[in-house]
């Protein structure tokens, strides 16, 4: 299964793209121009301090959604629509998990508060805009500083949303490779409006305690209750 990290060449796309490529899958990191997404590669071989990751490589965004078989969006809100348009031939078919945060920081807010849509979620409107596509949300709560903490598992529950049960449990054992992740899911894709909102407030945490890495746990849930 090779994943493709769309606008993978911010902290959030190079820690998902260090854990997957960790995990042993192939990884495609996309970018608007392939230059950049190369740059992101030899940033991985460098913090790995390897040569070479055969199963890493760059792509233009199209040309990554088109050849991967799964893909992770990872970039900001005002660059979703855009980035969707421009994979929409080749995503269709196919899984994408949005990461995308609707953070005031778009319309030039602080990053600790959450930006309404019409939509509802951001989730929902790349649903939208990607009516061949599903949509799953996923990725919103953990942190770019856990996620790039590669040498260590990560404290953290992934929430994820989504109207496709196959496609859920597809995501779920993908997710769960990367260690110390469990998968909760939290229910159809409209729960993206709330999976999102928990964004800002972690922003807000790691700036108040002066961390990377803070993460949401969901207790009490029986563990025979996964996906698969």
């Amino acid at each position: 299964m090779k994943i493709g990290i769309i606008g993978g060449t911010g902290g959030q796309g190079l820690g998902i793209a260090i854990r997957f490529v960790q995990a042993g899958k192939d990884v495609i990191i996309g970018s608007r121009a392939v230059e950049k997404a190369q740059e992101a590669v030899d940033k991985i071989k460098e913090l790995l301090e390897k040569d070479d990751i055969p199963n890493l490589k760059a792509a233009e965004n199209p040309n990554a959604a088109s050849e991967a078989d799964i893909l992770v969006l990872t970039v900001p809100l005002a660059a979703q629509q855009p980035t969707l348009l421009s994979i929409k031939e080749g995503a269709a078919g196919k899984i994408l998990m949005d990461a995308t945060g609707p953070l005031e920081t778009a319309i030039g807010g602080p990053p600790t508060r959450c930006l309404y849509l019409s939509e509802g979620a951001a989730a929902e409107r790349a649903q939208k805009i990607l009516p061949d596509t599903t949509v799953i949300c996923a990725f919103n709560n953990i942190s770019s500083g856990a996620l790039m903490n590669f040498t260590e598992p990560i404290d953290c529950d992934c929430l994820i949303a989504g109207d496709d049960q196959e496609a859920k449990v597809t995501v779920a054992k993908l997710i769960e490779r990367i260690p110390g992740v469990q998968v909760v899911d939290c229910g159809p894709l409209e729960r993206a409006q709330i999976i999102e909102k928990i964004t800002p407030l972690l922003i807000g945490l790691n700036i108040k305690k002066t961390c990377t890495d803070a993460g949401i746990r969901i207790t009490g849930i029986d563990p025979e209750c996964k996906l698969y």
